[in-house]
């Protein structure tokens, strides 16, 4: 839409939302982009699952957040919130006057031969549709998942590994994104998040990613623009295997060697080095990880939930960094240090996702 001169993402939210409430009045479209707004994520209050259970309309789900306190001062910091991508969607359909999802397929599916991707809606029959599952007390389990008019323009599309791979291709290849934007779309900002993705740097190899995760499914998708390695993982059971094969996958892929989390070994540290992670570190406004000595090791626990304790699995890309069994799966937390070389934030890697924390 900046490319057609609809808009302009520096331009103040405002401009496009009449109603936009005062405390947004710094927010621009690039900070609903790159998660540095301060609006809250929607999807973390505590009635949002009764909420999310019925069909919302766009004004309904705008007016569900809008007038909650920010989390902070825009532009300060980041922090993923799904707030700022339903805003995106709704700012969208203004300037267009076109629906969401008849956008996505003329604009980005339809050129790009991806037939088997579109945006999800409640009484949608798709055929071949995957069932969502997740673990439960005696197995899988059914997930139910909320009205898919909720997640919208943050997380309602449904595609394919194959129709994926066509948009890693389409979008790196020219045919979606001017230079210029797909520059600005993949330079990291706060977070190391740049407009819409996770860029990262592994060893001096440049990785543009995301994830993902709702009721019953969970996803990974990776692209290394030089090597032109595409990684897509997609799974319809919840849990962190999405991410874990997707890092394994490109390992294997850029030649390096894979461990398994039963392979796994930890690493040896003195106590005098690991009482420097010590800590709380708040992930969102609602929840922390408080890191904590234990024996001759240390433990992470979440706001309401067990210590677990976590192992040391030594230095990665100048960061220490330590493995958590999570079920079947795992997380890894890595600690980054100030420029003094003080620990003051952490960044969780679970489900393809790195969320960072400050510590309190």
């Amino acid at each position: 839409m900046q490319q057609d001169g609809k808009l302009n993402i520096n331009d103040p939210v405002s401009k496009y939302l009449s109603d936009a409430p005062k405390a947004w009045e710094k927010i621009t479209l690039a900070n609903l982009l790159g998660h540095t707004s301060g609006i809250p994520n929607f999807t973390s209050f505590k009635e949002f699952d009764a909420w999310a259970a019925s069909a919302h309309t766009w004004e309904e789900e705008y007016a569900f957040f809008k007038d909650k306190p920010l989390d902070f001062e825009p532009g300060t910091k980041y922090e993923y919130s799904n707030s700022n991508y339903e805003v995106l969607g709704g700012i969208l359909e203004k300037v267009s006057g076109k629906k969401y999802g008849d956008l996505l397929h003329e604009r980005i599916f339809s050129p790009l031969g991806m037939n088997d991707s579109g945006l999800d809606n409640d009484e949608l029959i798709l055929p071949q549709r995957a069932e969502g599952y997740m673990p439960g007390p005696k197995g899988l389990m059914v997930a139910r998942s909320e009205s898919m008019t909720v997640p919208f323009s943050a997380g309602s599309i449904y595609s394919t590994t194959g129709d994926l791979l066509k948009w890693e291709h389409g979008l790196f290849g020219g045919k979606v994104l001017s230079s210029d934007s797909l520059k600005a779309m993949t330079t990291p900002g706060k977070g190391d998040y740049g407009l819409g993705v996770i860029v990262s740097n592994r060893d001096g190899v440049k990785v543009v990613e995301h994830g993902g995760g709702i009721e019953g499914f969970s996803s990974n998708l990776m692209y290394v623009p030089e090597q032109r390695i595409c990684v897509v993982v997609l799974a319809n059971v919840n849990g962190p295997a999405p991410g874990q094969m997707g890092e394994q996958l490109l390992d294997v892929a850029l030649g390096k060697a894979v461990v398994l989390n039963s392979e796994r070994k930890p690493v040896p540290i003195t106590q005098t080095e690991s009482a420097k992670f010590i800590g709380v570190y708040d992930l969102t406004p609602t929840f922390a990880i408080t890191i904590a000595q234990a024996g001759d090791g240390l433990t992470a626990q979440g706001s309401g939930q067990p210590a677990i304790p976590i192992m040391y699995q030594g230095i990665k890309d100048g960061h220490a960094r330590f493995f958590i069994t999570i079920g079947e799966g795992g997380a890894e937390i890595e600690f980054v240090p100030d420029p003094t070389g003080s620990i003051q934030s952490l960044i969780l890697h679970e489900d393809g996702v790195n969320t960072p924390a400050k510590k309190r």
